[in-house]
């Protein structure tokens, strides 16, 4: 599906501004969608939204169809007569610049804890039969998460393969003796994701009458500590204990030389295929209830994924294997209709790739951070080979922001040596005629002026910040998506420069 010829940027809400120690989707996120209208971007790009688990990441969420209730907004919360300004008069003082994960989450989980144990008391009749309509319409998977969730809290965190046997396996009366027994839990765990999904849908109706589209995110693959997986063990390729007998990842690329083992469980698609793909279908129609456009990250995984076993410590030592190709999406467009989806098609990418993207007519992913290395193809990623159904993006959340692409060192979280870096600094110099001072808005120009028809730039290229304020480095397992802006960084200067920018590249 094609898209209209716009720009946006990518900022996941947690880093957004605010006091409660990381961004929330209540008034700062409605000032953001603001600001990007001051600065003519038509679209705001984010993460996934899901509950995270281990190491933070929102690409290894404990549910696919669940929302990240930390991202709740104490202030609106506070409008809503469901939080008193005495409740929070403990609550810490945490950095604005990053987030602190640990505390945090523990400081906003008391909160949040009070806020769903008053919610009889404090919410009005239309409130909570609001929330019972929510409960009935999303039964299908909130009963399975909630009882997860309080189960998890029940054993420490622990993940669900070293639960008890009975609730391990899902046994029928073992279910029925725990959601008795975790009642309480369970019903204030429906009133979270209630009041998440509320204040997100008041947000993307702010941005629907600004004018802008919100591009959401989903990872091919699940985490393997998932009410997903634990809900669904028939779905995916596990041992007799529930533990993955292979697992995802891809190879050696330009973020790991060893490749990236991400210990996600592989889908069993034969099983998925004869099921008529119900379950992928469920996740995209719940997507596509939140966002405008889909982002599917690692979209090649569809036609071939990397395949390794789960004993093996890198991803050096998997093989191709086949993936379900359309199939999938044909089943999802005759329910949903069509799929405005935007494919990830980054990494090793074949003609088979390529030619099932094309078919489903997809717009697929360049990078300018790829343009200008030792790459066999560089010049797929610069502008002028552009088709114009494709998103151009100057990095990823996955990338360095682009000055500090621009300002690398070796050995530092690159996979180049000091000559590649030389020579690609040289070349981006080259092509740009630039003396590389302003190396972010280069970019950002080049990307807007380009053929594609999506332009997206994470805000810290349009900030024109270094290494520190990166979001991930692909394979370190901490330390990741702590960053956070502070509005006196979006100057009226910067978004007067992005504005004008915008305008003169027809994408306003």
């Amino acid at each position: 599906m094609p898209f209209p010829r716009q720009a946006g940027i990518l900022l996941h809400p947690t880093s957004l501004p605010g006091r409660y120690g990381i961004g929330e989707i209540g008034p700062e996120a409605h000032r953001w969608l603001a600001h990007l209208n001051a600065m003519s971007q038509k679209l705001w790009q984010v993460l996934p939204m899901g509950p995270t688990g281990y190491a933070d990441s929102p690409y290894q969420t404990l549910s696919t169809f669940a929302g990240n209730t930390m991202l709740i907004s104490f202030d609106s919360l506070r409008e809503d007569s469901l939080l008193r300004e005495e409740d929070l008069q403990d609550f810490p003082t945490f950095p604005e610049e990053h987030v602190e994960y640990g505390p945090v989450l523990l400081a906003r989980s008391k909160i949040l804890h009070k806020v769903a144990q008053s919610f009889g008391r404090r919410a009005s009749p239309a409130f909570k039969a609001a929330w019972m309509q929510f409960c009935e319409e999303e039964s299908k998977w909130l009963e399975d998460y909630t009882l997860f969730a309080a189960l998890k809290k029940e054993h420490g965190s622990s993940p669900w393969i070293h639960w008890p046997q009975p609730l391990r396996r899902r046994e029928p009366t073992a279910l029925t003796a725990a959601r008795k027994k975790h009642s309480a839990e369970i019903k204030h765990s429906k009133i979270l994701q209630f009041l998440f999904f509320r204040q997100w849908n008041s947000l993307r109706e702010d941005a629907r009458k600004r004018g802008i589209s919100l591009i959401g995110d989903i990872p091919i693959f699940v985490a393997h500590d998932s009410a997903d997986v634990w809900c669904h063990p028939e779905l995916f390729f596990l041992d007799a204990k529930g533990n993955p007998t292979v697992i995802a990842g891809v190879p050696p690329d330009y973020f790991s030389a060893t490749g990236q083992r991400w210990g996600n469980p592989l889908y069993r698609w034969d099983i998925h295929e004869k099921d008529g793909f119900s379950w992928w279908i469920d996740r995209l129609r719940s997507t596509f209830r939140l966002y405008d456009i889909v982002r599917i990250d690692h979209f090649r995984g569809f036609e071939s994924y990397w395949e390794i076993p789960a004993q093996e410590s890198t991803a050096i030592h998997g093989r191709w294997m086949k993936g379900p190709g359309r199939k999938l999406f044909d089943a999802a467009h005759r329910a949903l209709g069509p799929l405005p989806i935007l494919a990830e098609d980054l990494g090793v990418i074949t003609p088979e790739v390529d030619a099932l993207r094309d078919e489903l007519g997809f717009p697929g992913m360049r990078i300018l951070q790829f343009a200008f290395g030792d790459d066999p193809q560089p010049e797929s990623f610069r502008p002028e080979s552009y088709p114009s159904n494709c998103a151009v993006y100057t990095g990823t959340h996955d990338n360095d922001t682009t000055v500090g692409w621009y300002r690398s060192e070796p050995g530092k979280d690159s996979t180049r040596n000091a000559d590649q870096i030389a020579r690609e600094q040289h070349n981006v110099r080259s092509y740009l005629s630039s003396d590389g001072s302003q190396i972010h808005w280069d970019l950002i120009r080049l990307a807007l002026r380009s053929h594609a028809n999506t332009a997206i730039y994470p805000l810290q290229d349009v900030l024109g910040l270094g290494s520190t304020a990166r979001m991930n480095i692909p394979g370190r397992e901490q330390g990741n998506w702590s960053w956070r802006f502070r509005w006196d960084q979006l100057s009226p200067d910067i978004e007067q420069h992005l504005h004008r920018m915008t305008w003169e590249a027809g994408r306003a």
